[in-house]
């Protein structure tokens, strides 16, 4: 049966943000609208957290129910008490209201992770054996790296340039496959440019060719709706902390076959049935359910936090949350366009869709001295680095510096990354900023 719980009074006082919404900003409260970021100049300054590729803010929705949540605390299916019967309704409630915010079939089964990395790794050690999987070099390295640590032959397809070429590309790869299981692991938004991939395309050319796809939803779930049985992926795969939801959860949703049929992720209890020591041999039968891959106590408050983020961003309506977030875009992206010396990273071009992550060199800075000035004189927080994805990063620094008339260019990039929390003030701060420090050029050591 659903439990409700009560959600404590918010106390406006305590989030001066909160207490006076205006309508042209429509942005949904999030945590830390209040922290302040000391300045090298002295003195103090609101933080602009545009880092929400890395781990996106907590929405204050959230943070109200798990509070909610907090004294009633037990452990998950694991006794006959009040508590514990209560949290294990919350945490079942809250896997039905995540299947269905990411459109699950009545079939498919929904297991609680850490994150997107460790969903990932317990599908790589549930293939049957044999199976080849082809996964773009442009990837995530939490999709591009444990199919072959879990010793599986992988085809890693080079990066396209455009959303037909990579549906090409995957055609070509899958047609020269041998038989036997496949897999396609492909992202649904880069974590370096924001660009969306064509899921249900490539979804589409894997299943005529007997193969199936996982979807990396980590960086589109927060941005686009997710819907498994619209985009024909098999599943899905993606974080709390970058869906507002914090405290280290995750989940792996979709096809329940290859699930069933492998060794539990985890030897322990809760995915065993029944454990009998006899004659020196321990005899385990595990489970067959959605319980085979949870074993131990599960992080209930981190499934309920997801589960709210998720009522969240449905109940503020995702076509005005996208709206919004692409006015910002363009604005962003057309300030930083205007800068000379400032080019935007991209594989797909300028005009492919694209969520809320951007990442751009600046020609005459190097990128962890320019994400440092940013944050030392304006209280901004941006991501400096190759972002967990080296070869696509290298690819496009590559890519840019031939276009540079032979300039050595930039190592790394810098990634800005915002969504339904950010102040447009936060994203003009930046442009401003960015104008600024070009203009002064780098301080000589």
């Amino acid at each position: 049966m659903p439990v409700t719980l009560t959600t404590p009074a918010r106390n406006t006082a305590a989030h001066p943000t909160d207490a006076h919404p205006t309508d042209a900003d429509c942005r949904l409260p999030v945590l830390g609208d209040e922290v302040r970021a000391p300045l090298a100049g002295g003195g103090e300054i609101g933080y602009a957290a545009l880092d929400y590729a890395a781990s996106a803010p907590a929405l204050r929705a959230v943070w109200d129910e798990v509070a909610a949540y907090a004294p009633y605390y037990g452990s998950v299916h694991r006794g006959a008490g009040h508590l514990s019967q209560l949290s294990t309704d919350l945490y079942e409630e809250s896997r039905r209201t995540v299947a269905a915010f990411l459109g699950c079939r009545p079939d498919d089964e929904l297991i609680f992770t850490r994150s997107t990395t460790d969903s990932l790794n317990l599908l790589a050690g549930a293939l049957p054996a044999g199976t080849q999987v082809f996964v773009f070099e442009t990837e995530h390295h939490a999709a591009l790296l444990p199919w072959a640590h879990h010793g599986h032959t992988v085809s890693y397809l080079p990066a396209p340039r455009s959303t037909g070429q990579a549906v090409a590309t995957l055609v070509t790869a899958l047609a020269d496959a041998a038989p036997g299981p496949k897999l396609l692991c492909v992202t649904g938004a880069s974590n370096v440019t924001g660009e969306l991939w064509p899921v249900a395309e490539l979804a589409t050319a894997a299943r005529r060719a007997g193969a199936r796809t996982v979807l990396d939803a980590a960086q589109l779930a927060p941005h686009r709706p997710v819907d498994i049985t619209a985009l024909g992926v098999d599943w899905v795969a993606f974080s709390g902390h970058k869906l507002y939801a914090p405290f280290g959860a995750g989940v792996l949703a979709g096809r329940a076959d290859w699930l069933h049929g492998a060794r539990p992720y985890l030897a322990g209890g809760g995915a065993s049935r029944a454990v009998t020591a006899e004659g020196g041999a321990v005899t385990v039968e595990w489970q067959d359910n959605v319980a085979r891959h949870e074993a131990g106590s599960p992080n209930v408050i981190g499934a309920c936090a997801i589960a709210a983020a998720c009522r969240a961003l449905t109940g503020a309506g995702f076509e005005r949350l996208v709206a919004r977030e692409e006015e910002l875009l363009s604005g962003l992206r057309a300030g930083l366009a205007s800068v000379p010396g400032v080019r935007e990273l991209s594989l797909f071009g300028p005009q492919a869709a694209r969520v809320a992550v951007l990442s751009f060199v600046v020609d005459t800075w190097p990128s962890e001295a320019f994400a440092r000035a940013l944050s030392e004189r304006y209280g901004i927080g941006v991501r400096d680095g190759l972002f967990c994805a080296h070869p696509l990063v290298r690819t496009l620094l590559g890519a840019d510096q031939e276009a540079a008339d032979g300039c050595e260019g930039p190592l790394k990039a810098i990634r800005v990354s915002f969504g339904a929390g950010t102040p447009a003030e936060h994203l003009e701060r930046l442009v401003r900023a960015v104008r600024e420090l070009v203009a002064e050029g780098q301080p000589a050591a």
